[in-house]
C-alpha cells in the first residue's frame, strides 16, 4: 500500500493530532513500484471465506494540463493491494478513499490476479468494456455496488469478467466493466443487464459497449475510459 493518493489517511489526518493511521493491509509481494510482472498473494487463512477469484487493485492519476506528454500507461499504474478472501478484501478496502473523494483524473482498476489493467494484456485484447458515465456524487455508491457484485459472481458469465474501472473526472465520473470476448453478444448483454441491475440505473440510461480493438485505433482518447480531449 505504497500509494499514498489512494489512501484515507492523506485526506483524514489533518484534524485532531492524537489520531492515528488506519492499519496496514494484507501485504502483496511484488516488484518495486507497483510494477506488473509479478505479483504473489499469500494462501488463506482457513478460518477466512475464499474468493472464487484473486483479485489485484491498481490506483493511477494523470497530471492535469499535461495530456501531450505524459508518462507510459503502465508506469503510471500503481500497485494498491490485492485480496483472494472475503475477509482480505474488506481490510483493504476499508484503508481506502472512495472515489468521490479522489482526485480529478484518477481511477481504481480492480483486476483478476494474472490480467494486467491494459488492452492489449492477452485476457483484454479480443474483449471490450461496458463503459457507464455517472453524475457527479453517484461513483462511490455504484463503485462499492459494482465491486460487491462482480466479487460475489453477480454476473454469472463464467471467466469472462476481466476487471472493472472507476474514473473520476471534471464533469461526470465513469465505471467500465472489461471482458474477455467482444463478438460473443449473449455474454455482453448478460453483463450489461446485471451491470444495470447492479448500479441500480434507470431503464433510459445510455450505456455503451467499446472493444478494446477500437480503443486501441482512437488515439484522440485516454487510455483508460475513453474520454475525448477537446
Amino acid at each position: 500500500m505504497s500509494n499514498i493518493a489512494a489512501l484515507k489517511s492523506t485526506v483524514s489526518g489533518s484534524g485532531s493530532g492524537n489520531s492515528s493511521p488506519p492499519p496496514s493491509p494484507p501485504p502483496i509481494n511484488g516488484y518495486p513500484n507497483g510494477q506488473l510482472d509479478y505479483i504473489e498473494l499469500s494462501d488463506p487463512e482457513e478460518d477466512e471465506h475464499r474468493l472464487q477469484y484473486a483479485y489485484v487493485l491498481w490506483f493511477s492519476q494523470r497530471q492535469s494540463g499535461k495530456q501531450n506528454n505524459v508518462q507510459p500507461y503502465d508506469q503510471n499504474l500503481k500497485l494498491v493491494g490485492g485480496f483472494n478472501t472475503v475477509e482480505k478484501f474488506w481490510a483493504v478496502y476499508g484503508h481506502l478513499i472512495r472515489p468521490s473523494e479522489m482526485a480529478l483524473h484518477s481511477d481504481f482498476h480492480l483486476f483478476k490476479l494474472g490480467i494486467k489493467p491494459m488492452w492489449e494484456d492477452e485476457a483484454n485484447k479480443d474483449g471490450g468494456k461496458w463503459i457507464v458515465r455517472l453524475k457527479k456524487g453517484l461513483a462511490s455508491r455504484c463503485w462499492e455496488d459494482l465491486l460487491l457484485a462482480i466479487l460475489g459472481e453477480q454476473f454469472m458469465v463464467g471467466e469472462e469478467i476481466c476487471g472493472a474501472v472507476v474514473s473520476i473526472r471534471f464533469q461526470e465520473d465513469i465505471i467500465s466493466v472489461w471482458n474477455k470476448t467482444a463478438n460473443d453478444q449473449n455474454t455482453t448483454i448478460r453483463i450489461r443487464d446485471t451491470l444495470k441491475r447492479v448500479l441500480n440505473l434507470p431503464p433510459n440510461t445510455i450505456m455503451e459497449y467499446k472493444t478494446h480493438n477500437n480503443s486501441l485505433r482512437d488515439k484522440s482518447s485516454f487510455r483508460n475510459t475513453d474520454v475525448f480531449l477537446h
